[in-house]
C-alpha cells in the first residue's frame, strides 16, 4: 500500500478516535452521577463486565446522561434485554426537552427470533414523544417506524445498537452490521437536546458503554 495513504489512514483514525466520546454507565452510577426517572439503577459487576442496571416497573423509565446538548452524529450503546414476551424493550433517547418530549429509538428482543413473521417487524422500534407514541405509528403508518433486525443478536446477550443522527434521518444499525435495520425521517423538527438510556413499560435492562460519535 502507498505510504501516503497508510498516512493518511492512519490520521484519519486518530481523528475519529479524538472525536469519540465514551460514557462509562458504571463509573457515572457509582459517582451517582446519572438522574434517573420512573426506575432504580444499580452497579453490577458480572464475569469481569462493569455495568448498570435498570429495574422494571410500569411506565418508561429513562436514565439522564450528564453529556452536553448533543445535535447530530452516532449514539453507540452496548446493551442486554432478554427474550420475555412483552418484558424487555431497550434502547436510547436523543433530541430530549423533557422528561415527556424526546426521540428514541429502542430494541425487542423477545421479537427478534419470533415464528410470527408480524412480531419478527416489530424488532427495533422509533418514536417521537409525545405525539408520536408506538401505538400511534403502528396504527397510522404500520411497518413505517419499526422493523426486522436481519441476523439478530441472542435476545438474551450484550448486543452494540448504533444510531446515526442528523437533522432530518435516523438510521440504526445492530452489532455494527453494514446495512441498516431501520431508515426513517424524523418525525420532528427538533435538532437538539439530551441523551439517555430509555426503558419501556414493564421492562428493565443492563447497560454498559454509551460512545457519542
Amino acid at each position: 500500500m502507498n505510504k501516503t495513504i497508510v498516512i493518511f489512514l492512519l490520521l484519519t483514525h486518530q481523528l475519529i478516535a479524538q472525536k469519540t466520546k465514551t460514557v462509562d454507565l458504571y463509573k457515572l452510577q457509582s459517582k451517582e452521577k446519572l438522574s434517573v426517572v420512573n426506575r432504580e439503577i444499580k452497579s453490577v459487576e458480572e464475569n469481569g463486565k462493569k455495568f448498570v442496571r435498570v429495574s422494571e416497573a410500569q411506565g418508561e423509565g429513562i436514565v439522564w446522561l450528564p453529556v452536553k446538548n448533543f445535535k447530530k452524529g452516532t449514539l453507540e450503546i452496548e446493551m442486554r434485554g432478554k427474550d420475555v414476551l412483552q418484558r424487555s424493550f431497550i434502547g436510547v433517547v436523543f433530541h430530549a426537552q423533557n422528561d415527556s418530549t424526546f426521540d428514541a429509538v429502542y430494541c425487542r428482543p423477545f421479537n427478534f427470533f419470533a415464528q410470527d413473521s408480524i412480531r419478527r417487524i416489530h424488532a427495533v422500534q422509533y418514536i417521537s414523544h409525545p405525539e408520536y407514541t408506538w401505538q400511534v405509528l403502528r396504527n397510522t403508518r404500520n411497518a413505517e417506524f419499526e422493523k426486522e433486525i436481519i441476523s439478530p443478536p441472542d435476545p438474551n446477550s450484550w448486543f452494540t445498537m448504533s444510531v446515526e443522527i442528523n437533522e432530518k434521518a435516523v438510521k440504526t444499525y445492530i452489532n455494527k452490521a453494514s446495512q441498516p435495520s431501520l431508515v426513517v425521517n424524523k418525525l420532528t423538527k427538533v435538532k437538539n437536546g439530551k441523551i439517555g438510556i430509555f426503558v419501556g413499560s414493564g421492562s428493565g435492562g443492563d447497560f454498559s458503554i454509551v460512545r457519542i460519535l
